[in-house]
């Protein structure tokens, strides 16, 4: 599977944005969020408007922002503006991608310091908030296979990647004596994009897309599999199968919060 096109990132990201925004005029802002359980819904909306801002003020000035920098950033009030908020927020974070480029230098706390990195983050980050939310609020929720594998991919990146793994010592407990773990979507024309092997070495993770056997196998369809490693959903849920030593996709899940 190549790549996901700057399009279609775009295209998803503002999709996933507006399935949030719907939600958004009725929400109870002050209901829990299951899936973020120090959040409200108040805390999610925000935090979505909120980064996608101020991702918009990184990638034109191609600097680090501080969250105080930025403007705008506080959700509204009124039921009825919160829906125009969310969406006016992601189109200027898509804006901002466009008028730059892709390709453009910027500032970010991995190793890819291009805006094209921002845009596929903040793409991904808003389509797991928006399941955040759907699940929240008893609402449906799906996400294209393809992306829900990209978004799979991205996410063992930075769990492999040394700079994260500076910022984060917490991460160093995924560190192993060659443990491997197998992810396997079961839905989509992936072929071996939609399979991952995880090695879990002792200076850290490696990871490929291999068919191969592995300590513990998981097999779900790709948007089950991303709400799992991003622990949305447990490893219980009917719709993952787990074969061989489930402790160790335990203790996978118990130590890679972002």
């Amino acid at each position: 599977m190549p790549a996901i096109s700057t399009e279609r990132l775009v295209a998803e990201l503002q999709t996933h944005t507006d399935y949030l925004a719907e939600l958004a005029p009725d929400a109870d802002l002050r209901a829990p969020v299951p899936t973020c359980p120090e959040w409200t819904m108040a805390d999610l909306l925000a935090h979505v408007g909120r980064s996608h801002r101020r991702v918009a003020a990184i990638v034109s000035r191609g600097v680090m922002v501080h969250l105080r920098e930025v403007e705008d950033a506080v959700l509204p009030d009124a039921p009825g503006a919160r829906a125009e908020w969310l969406r006016a927020g992601a189109r200027l974070l898509a804006d901002s991608v466009s008028r730059v480029g892709p390709e453009s230098p910027t500032w970010s706390w991995f190793e890819d310091q291009r805006a094209g990195f921002w845009l596929r983050r903040m793409t991904h980050d808003t389509t797991v908030h928006h399941a955040d939310a759907a699940l929240a609020c008893g609402a449906e929720w799906m996400i294209a296979p393809d992306l829900a594998a990209d978004g799979i991919s991205e996410w063992l990146a930075i769990l492999a990647s040394p700079r994260f793994r500076g910022s984060r010592p917490a991460i160093s407990a995924l560190d192993g004596q060659g443990q491997t773990l197998h992810f396997h979507a079961t839905d989509g024309d992936l072929g071996e994009d939609g399979e991952w092997l995880v090695r879990r070495d002792p200076d850290g993770i490696r990871w490929s897309h291999e068919h191969l056997k592995a300590d513990v196998v998981v097999r779900c369809p790709a948007g089950a599999l991303l709400l799992t490693l991003m622990r949305r959903i447990p490893a219980t849920d009917p719709q993952l199968t787990v074969f061989g030593e489930g402790a160790l996709l335990d203790h996978w899940l118990a130590n890679s919060a972002f």
